[in-house]
């Protein structure tokens, strides 16, 4: 038998015979000839049975979508007038000899690549991922993270795979999913932010790439229950603008990688890849509600936070001003944000660090931490929160911690912002919210 080669390979062998196997996408009946569109993870390309081939025609005629076949033929370059140009394997054809048939399909319950309703889309995930632009959007996604672990290895960072099972939420609050723990009460991470902190303490620098879960009750098109966080934690930084440098740095880099691999990915999207600026406009959250209140009409100066209208406004505004994608907006209210979290001596009341926005959504969170022990055990009590739960993390602290600070980015929502996907659940392999946890495998 002789060995599979990918689809994609097709051009290599022009002349020769071989054997590929994937899905039938289309066949279709001309007369004598049948023509058969197959794909593989790799790409798809035409093939043709002729008559001269008995066995290979009454197999052919039996074919339906998405049956799995092994098909043995010749690789022809297709005359000057029938290449396709533009299009994958455009310039060769497949004239088929032998097919067999590995596994048959049920009927579809819709053509797949028909239009659908998003919730039918989502029900049928396991068929619809199967289309072109699904499979786009996450080769696109697993080279953001292919890439960001490359950049960050390269500079020094350890990969660490931080509990999801923890006896404490990291963020001190209240939207997290118990789970019944061997007769105890322990939640879902939110973040993996307390450990990577305490990692810190032993690598100086480290990241990690994992699921975690918010037990919000939301059901929008930029929220997920659980979503994919891509953190990384920085020692003996000088302020946050450091871990600010070095996510331009590694989106940059990102950017870069989906530029060389992925160009038809975006294609399909119809989506241009952003340039990334290493020195990324930055404005405190006063100046950027004074910009909202000149430039869009809307005084938002008494708000703790940013709205997501303030958020579009304010891309805008970075795109037309300096033309760039991104805009990092610091000094949220301290009150706002998580205890370990470090106050600005400079100007007090005020966080060092804040959100980075990216085509009108917040993608990433960052900041400076409390380093030192005294200073986070009263920020704990101020919160409200009893550091005696917390003496776990806290020896980090108490046996000596650096200046460090980080970042949790969402890897689902760049994802859609880079392709211009409007709902974040269709970046989202086997999305979780309010109303979907894939109950159609139960019922």
């Amino acid at each position: 038998m002789i060995n599979r080669i990918k689809i994609s390979e097709l051009g290599q062998h022009i002349g020769e015979e071989v054997s590929i196997a994937g899905w039938v996408d289309v066949r279709r009946d001309h007369g004598k000839l049948i023509f058969i569109d197959l794909r593989d993870a790799s790409s798809k390309v035409q093939m043709v049975v002729l008559p001269a081939h008995e066995g290979a025609v009454e197999t052919a005629q039996k074919l339906r979508p998405e049956w799995v076949i092994r098909v043995t033929g010749a690789v022809n370059k297709r005359p000057d007038k029938m290449i396709k140009e533009g299009q994958e394997n455009g310039d060769v054809e497949i004239e088929v000899k032998e097919i067999e048939i590995l596994a048959e399909a049920k009927e579809l319950p819709f053509d797949k690549d028909s239009e659908l309703n998003f919730d039918t889309y989502l029900d049928y995930l396991p068929l619809t991922l199967r289309r072109e632009k699904a499979r786009a959007i996450f080769r696109v996604q697993a080279q953001i993270l292919k890439s960001f672990r490359e950049f960050l290895t390269g500079e020094g960072f350890v990969e660490f795979q931080a509990p999801k099972l923890i006896g404490d939420d990291a963020e001190g609050g209240a939207n997290s999913f118990d789970v019944e723990y061997f007769g105890h009460t322990a939640h879902l991470a939110q973040s993996p932010q307390l450990y990577k902190q305490i990692m810190v303490g032993i690598f100086e620098r480290v990241f990690a790439a994992g699921n975690v879960y918010r037990a919000e009750k939301h059901s929008t098109t930029r929220h997920l229950n659980e979503y994919t966080s891509l953190d990384i934690e920085i020692g003996f930084i000088t302020d946050h603008t450091d871990v600010v440098k070095m996510e331009m740095r590694f989106l940059a880099k990102i950017m870069e990688d989906l530029k060389a691999n992925c160009a038809k990915e975006f294609a399909l999207f119809d989506a241009d890849i952003p340039n990334v600026p290493l020195e990324v406009p930055m404005m405190k959250l006063r100046a950027a509600q004074q910009v909202i209140k000149e430039e869009f009409g809307e005084d938002c100066s008494s708000e703790p936070d940013l709205e997501p209208q303030h958020e579009r406004w304010l891309c805008e505004y970075s795109k037309k001003k300096f033309d760039s994608d991104f805009i990092f907006i610091s000094h949220f209210p301290i009150t706002k944000r998580p205890f370990y979290t470090m106050e600005d001596q400079t100007d007090p009341g005020y966080a060092m660090g804040g959100d980075l926005l990216f085509r009108g959504v917040e993608i990433t969170t960052l900041a400076q931490r409390i380093h030192d022990y005294d200073m986070l055990v009263a920020s704990m009590e101020k919160k409200g929160l009893n550091p005696e739960k917390f003496s776990y993390y806290l020896q980090a602290f108490k046996y000596g911690m650096p200046p460090h600070g980080g970042l949790g980015l969402g890897l689902e929502r760049l994802t859609a912002k880079l392709l211009g996907i409007e709902n974040v659940k269709e970046a989202t392999l086997f999305p979780r919210d309010l109303n979907r946890i894939d109950n159609l495998l139960s019922k």
